[in-house]
């Protein structure tokens, strides 16, 4: 197995000699800086439910940002396909983003406690603009350091230390939110988070690129449907069946935190360690994927990865073991890593070069549908038949999906 970082690329950290190595250096801390704040971030939903928010806000804290990608990722990719520098977008936004969990840190300082929930929900939903850009332009400018020979190579770098960084996070917040009286715990977290996001901005706006030749959009070429006519069939495959998977992903995100909290009645400190553990496990996992990707090809990391996320939620139904859910989260999150490295991969791979941030951003708006209506369905199915029976229909729908990435020879193309 590859290690995570060899003793050239460990030199290239430290002592870059080109553009493209402070590039790399660059990525790497940018995602150090981002998984410090993702770690804060996985408290938000927690911190919602403890202040007794009900299911629909905890749904929307997924569903907003989904729904913004929906209605705006596709004119977005437009947008920056006729931008020289797409850098400027990516680190500009991500401050954004990533700053406004400090202001959620501020909010009991200003607003009554029981307005809080409902005010952290209009910012977020005023931040997800930034987030839409961030997300669209976040694989141009990954694909665009990397090429497509270094895509796994660097991803894979990129995504196991964001993910020891957002485990080392996750595991100091559990500690200090059970040592901290409530709301002041959460306060502490949030506002702290603000270093998180000044390491990504600072590293991600270092991140030099040649300018791009900015693309004409053509009159009678801007609309949803028009881009789906256009797009290549292998895109089109993929985009289709991964939003049915999606579909299954996004019903469970609201629904793992509440089951956490309702259900198994876990403290921070349970819930941090189960994230601690889930996040722990990327240091190896997109290794592991990274080197099984000759041998299995994007088709076999996709249906292995996918099958795996796809009995998570099976597994969460039937169990309230703090250590049995635990080992679930590392199970899932070692699949999710493999998901994610084809996922990248494939986008890119099945899009016309200079057509990217269009396609994209039609990529993004297919699944961000998903991820809007999905949790929404879920929380208000909660809520009328529990959290268990709709966790078994979030597993069967990501079953579904898996089932037709192998229908659809999905990946088979282009590995």
């Amino acid at each position: 197995m590859r290690p995570l970082i060899s003793r050239a690329e460990l030199r290239a950290l430290v002592r870059p000699t080109d553009v493209t190595e402070r590039n790399i250096r660059n990525v790497l801390i940018d995602g150090i800086g981002v998984g410090i704040v993702t770690g804060v971030g996985v408290f938000l939903p927690v911190f919602l439910a403890r202040l007794g928010a009900s299911s629909l806000l905890v749904g929307l804290i997924t569903s907003l940002p989904a729904l913004a990608g929906a209605l705006f990722a596709l004119p977005i990719g437009r947008f920056l396909e006729r931008q020289r520098n797409i850098v400027v977008w990516y680190s500009g936004m991500r401050f954004w983003v990533l700053a406004s969990y400090a202001v959620f840190g501020l909010l009991p300082f200003v607003v009554p406690l029981a307005a809080v929930p409902w005010t952290i929900i209009i910012i977020w939903a005023l931040v997800t603009i930034p987030s839409t850009f961030v997300n669209v332009a976040f694989t141009i400018v990954m694909g665009g350091v990397a090429g497509p020979k270094r895509r796994y190579a660097l991803m894979s770098m990129r995504w196991s230390m964001l993910g020891l960084a957002t485990a080392v996070t996750v595991a100091v917040i559990g500690w200090v939110l059970d040592r901290m009286p409530f709301p002041l715990n959460y306060q502490v977290v949030f506002i702290g988070s603000v270093a998180g996001g000044l390491l990504s901005f600072f590293f991600s706006r270092a991140i030099t690129l040649p300018d791009r030749q900015p693309s004409a959009t053509r009159r009678g070429d801007d609309g949803l449907l028009m881009a789906l006519r256009q797009a290549p069939p292998a895109f089109m495959r993929y985009a289709w069946s991964a939003f049915v998977f999606r579909s299954g992903v996004a019903m469970a995100i609201p629904l793992v935190p509440l089951y956490y909290v309702r259900e198994a009645g876990l403290n921070d400190g349970w819930i941090g360690l189960i994230s601690m553990v889930g996040n722990g496990v990327l240091l190896i996992a997109y290794a592991v994927w990274s080197a099984s990707v000759p041998g299995l090809g994007n088709s076999g990391v996709l249906l292995a990865s996918s099958l795996g996320m796809a009995l998570y939620p099976f597994g969460v139904a039937f169990t309230e073991s703090p250590w049995l859910l635990a080992l679930l989260a590392g199970l899932v999150t070692f699949c999710v890593a493999g998901n994610d490295l084809v996922n990248f991969d494939l986008v890119l791979s099945t899009i016309p070069a200079e057509r990217q941030a269009t396609y994209v951003g039609l990529f993004q708006t297919l699944q961000n549908l998903a991820l809007f209506v999905m949790p929404l369905v879920a929380t208000s199915l909660a809520d009328q038949i529990g959290i268990v029976p709709v966790l078994l229909i979030a597993g069967a729908i990501r079953l579904l999906g898996a089932a037709l990435f192998a229908w659809l020879r999905v990946g088979v193309s282009t590995q």
